[in-house]
């Protein structure tokens, strides 16, 4: 059996959460999320815990099982918590700021690079090379940070672009210089 599958989630006190068939409804202070899962695996709540459990011991069954029981415990996390990602932005001249609700990076692009915000997803820029992106759904918050390094990413050669915090870019040495002639 799922060793995390057939954990209890705990239902924290101030979030309500409705299971209706395979649809799962978590509303708590931060906000609503609403996800299907697959018919197979049977969410029940009982009490102050949800529970997941599967029908047999079927390869899909046993997939799903500890995907479902993780995927329910980050809409239980996220409307309580929230999850955020946290980008460096290194290089000279590379810096960020917030102006309104867009994020204007300089990115040693001939241009501006602007990102928006959205409904799910909260921008704040701290410093001019720190870049923090949160929201209630990680999915979605790790994809827009996903989307946000992808405009710059780091190259090897001198380490210049964007990267998650604690993020370890492997250095290559660079050309050789000038050598003998053979």
């Amino acid at each position: 059996m799922s060793r995390i599958g057939r954990k209890p989630i705990n239902i924290p006190a101030g979030v309500d959460v409705t299971v209706n068939g395979s649809e799962v409804t978590v509303k708590g202070p931060k906000g609503t999320l609403t996800q299907t899962f697959n018919p197979v695996i049977t969410i029940a709540k009982e009490g102050e815990e949800i529970l997941v459990t599967r029908p047999d011991d079927q390869k899909e069954s046993r997939s799903l099982h500890g995907l479902t029981r993780t995927l329910v415990q980050n809409m239980v996390l996220g409307v309580t918590e929230g999850f955020s990602k946290t980008l460096e932005v290194q290089g000279v001249g590379y810096r960020v700021q917030k102006q309104g609700k867009s994020l204007v990076m300089n990115l040693g692009y001939s241009h501006q690079v602007t990102v928006s915000e959205n409904d799910d997803i909260k921008i704040e820029a701290p410093n001019a090379n720190t870049i923090i992106i949160s929201g209630i759904d990680k999915q979605k918050v790790g994809q827009f940070a996903a989307e946000v390094r992808e405009k710059r990413p780091p190259e090897p050669y001198k380490g210049k672009g964007i990267r998650y915090q604690g993020e370890y870019v492997r250095h290559k040495e660079g050309k050789a210089g000038k050598g003998a002639k053979g």
